[in-house]
C-alpha cells in the first residue's frame, strides 16, 4: 500500500469574485491570488491550511479558452454549474502521493488518466477522468504529485486556519471506504452510508470558530 496524503480542498464557484466573498463571510479571511490553469480553463485563490496543506476556490476563466476535453472536477456538468450560481460548494478534495501512476493502479476504483499540468512556478500530475466527473461524487479524492522542489503552501500566508476534518456520507459508503484504505487515507474520511452523497469539511479559523463547507448531491 502507498501512503497518500490530504493536500488541499476543492470548492468550486461560479465565478472567482463569488467564491472569494463566500469565503470570506465564512470565514472571516480573504483568499490569496492563486493563477490561471490554461490546460483546463479555470483559475482560483487559495488558503493555506497548514503545512503543505491548502484550501482552492475554482471557477471557469472567462478570459480563458475552453479546453477540448470536459474540465476536471465536474465543472462542465450542468448539474453543478447549476449548484455553483447559487453559491459556492465543496466538490472534493486531493490527495497527495510520491508515486502517482502505481497510486491509481492499486486502487480499485478508476481515476482516470494522469494529466501533466502547470501554474506559474508548480508543475504537477494529477489524476483526471476523462469525462471530467468527480470521483465516488467527490468523496475520493483527485490524486496528484507535486514535480516542482516547492509546494503551493510554502508560499501562502499563514492566517491561522487548518483542516479539523473531513466528513463523508455515500450509496455506498464500503466502496468508498475500501479506495480510501488502499491510498492510505481511511483516517482522513469514515464515510456513512446515506441515500445521497454529501462531503463536508470543518476548517478551524483563526477567531477559534469551526465552520462547515458542504456540498449535497442529489440525483
Amino acid at each position: 500500500m502507498l501512503a497518500c496524503e490530504f493536500d488541499h480542498l476543492i470548492i468550486g464557484s461560479h465565478t472567482l469574485e463569488q467564491g472569494a466573498a463566500f469565503i470570506e463571510a465564512l470565514l472571516g479571511v480573504q483568499l490569496q491570488h492563486g493563477g490561471r490553469h490554461v490546460a483546463m480553463g479555470t483559475h482560483n485563490r487559495v488558503l493555506k491550511l497548514g503545512a503543505r496543506a491548502y484550501l482552492e476556490v475554482i471557477a471557469i476563466d472567462p478570459a480563458a479558452a475552453a479546453p477540448s476535453r470536459p474540465r476536471w472536477f465536474g465543472l462542465d456538468y450542468a448539474s453543478i454549474r447549476a449548484q455553483l450560481r447559487e453559491r459556492p460548494r465543496l466538490l472534493t478534495w486531493a490527495a497527495r502521493t510520491q508515486n502517482i501512476d502505481a497510486a491509481a493502479k492499486q486502487c480499485p476504483i478508476a481515476f482516470g488518466p494522469v494529466h501533466a499540468m502547470e501554474r506559474g512556478a508548480y508543475q504537477w500530475r494529477i489524476t483526471i477522468p476523462d469525462d471530467g466527473t468527480l470521483i465516488c461524487d467527490g468523496l475520493v479524492p483527485a490524486l496528484i504529485q507535486w514535480d516542482c522542489a516547492t509546494h503551493p503552501a510554502d508560499n501562502l500566508e499563514d492566517r491561522g486556519y487548518e483542516l479539523a476534518s473531513l466528513e463523508g456520507e455515500h450509496p455506498d459508503a464500503a466502496k468508498v471506504a475500501a479506495a480510501l484504505a488502499e491510498l492510505g487515507l481511511e483516517n482522513i474520511i469514515a464515510p456513512v452510508k446515506a441515500r445521497n452523497a454529501r462531503l463536508a469539511a470543518t476548517i478551524r479559523g483563526a477567531r477559534g470558530v469551526c465552520t462547515i463547507v458542504t456540498r449535497n448531491v442529489i440525483p
